[in-house]
Formats: C-alpha cells, structure tokens, sequence
C-alpha cells in the first residue's frame, strides 16, 4: 500500500457535483492499494498515518500527530499511485490491486482509523472525485509499506 499525507487547513471530496467528504484540519490521505496487500499493510499504514508527527507545536516544531491534535481525515482511494513509468510513456497500473480487492482493504484502511479514534471522511471508491485541498506548508509526505521493513541505511533490518 501507498499513501501520500497532505497536511491540510481544509478539505473536501465532490463526486458529479455533491459533496460527500469535508474536514477542518487533519490529513488528506491519497491511498493505492498494491496487489498482494493484506491485513499486516492496513493496520501498518493507518498506525503509522495517525501517529506520524508532521504537525507543528507551539515552538513551531513539528511534533505533533494527527491524534495529537485532534484533527481530521478524509481518505481518497487513487490506484494511480501504483503506477509504473519505467517503459514507455504511458504509465502501467498492473501493480494495483483489482477492484473489489482494493476496495476491501481500502474500507479496512479507514475502519482501522476510525477504530483508532480518527474522525474519517471518505471519497467513493472507484468514482471519478473532484479533492480540493487547501494544503498547510505545504506538507505533503509518503508512505509506503514496503519502506516498514528498512532502516535509516537504506538496508533491511534482517541486513538485507
């Protein structure tokens, strides 16, 4: 799984001109879901999107969580961050899990969040969204589970 975190003062989904996710400040959270994602990925991914701490204090540090400030988040499915562009000019989306996997485990995502205490907003996934984002920072960090297993070296804790 992927998920590009947009710190933000505001946000809000639209699908054919309705509303059907708004939030103050908290996180916008872009997901992709990879083939072969399961439970381990979910609960990953939303652990460390609440308690990474890319929000400022009072000193101006950033050192607070999404928890930590009682913000919000409204998460977005986008399979388009799986993309491949390594031939051609086209980019390949066969990394990304089919449909009705990647809706399972994206409904997993945001129960796992909401089960953490987090208010959650949601896009319709699979349905062509209009995000607008007013971004704080701007802010924007991201998070894949492939990156869960690695140091600060760039090695594998195993010494991969």
């Amino acid at each position: 799984m992927k998920a590009v975190l947009q710190r933000v003062s505001s946000a809000r989904v639209t699908v054919d001109g309705r509303s059907v996710g708004e939030i103050g400040r908290g996180l916008v959270v872009l997901v992709g879901v990879a083939a072969g994602d399961g439970e381990d990925e979910v609960r990953w991914l939303a652990r460390k999107t609440e308690e990474i701490r890319i929000f400022e204090d009072p000193d101006g540090k950033m050192n607070l969580s999404l928890s930590d400030i009682g913000g919000d988040a409204l998460v977005v499915s986008q399979f388009t961050l799986l993309a491949s562009t390594r031939k051609g000019r086209r980019p390949s989306f066969t990394a990304a899990a089919p449909p009705d996997e990647g809706s399972a485990l994206y409904e997993r995502f945001v129960a796992e969040l909401r089960n953490n205490g987090v208010r959650v907003e949601t896009g319709e996934f699979g349905a062509r969204m209009l995000v607008s984002i007013e971004n704080e920072g701007p802010v924007t960090i991201i998070l894949d589970t492939d990156d869960r297993h690695t140091s600060r070296s760039g090695r594998s804790r195993d010494g991969a």
